[in-house]
């Protein structure tokens, strides 16, 4: 098994930055990659990022050189730096880790964006 515990979430106003965090514990062993997902109000749970155990990183247009997501596997942390936030990335933002058998998922925590 896999716990998960993001933190981060805020208020902040359209153009800000906030950065989230990830902690990873008990069979981080498992873990084959990380990633971030987001689900606003009326709307489906959409990736946001991800990151492989190699290191190797995705993101979709949406937020592409805007999000970068990191890792820390000394510390079992993720991390998302959010910058240039736009009032339609306000979501829940929710850390994910997969393994060969198993998708693990933490509480969410809430990002709102004001115009």
């Amino acid at each position: 098994q896999v716990q998960l515990v993001e933190s981060g979430g805020g208020l902040v106003q359209a153009g800000g930055s906030l950065r989230l965090s990830c902690a990873a514990s008990g069979s981080i062993f498992s873990i084959d990659a990380m990633g971030w997902f987001r689900q606003a109000p009326g709307k489906q749970r959409e990736q946001v990022a991800a990151i492989t155990s190699g290191g190797s990183t995705n993101y979709p247009d949406s937020v592409k050189g805007r999000f970068t997501i990191s890792r820390d596997n000394a510390r079992n942390m993720v991390y998302l730096q959010m910058n240039s936030l736009k009032p339609e990335d306000t979501a829940v933002y929710y850390c994910a880790a997969r393994s060969s058998t198993d998708d693990y998922w933490g509480q969410g925590t809430q990002v709102t964006v004001s115009s």
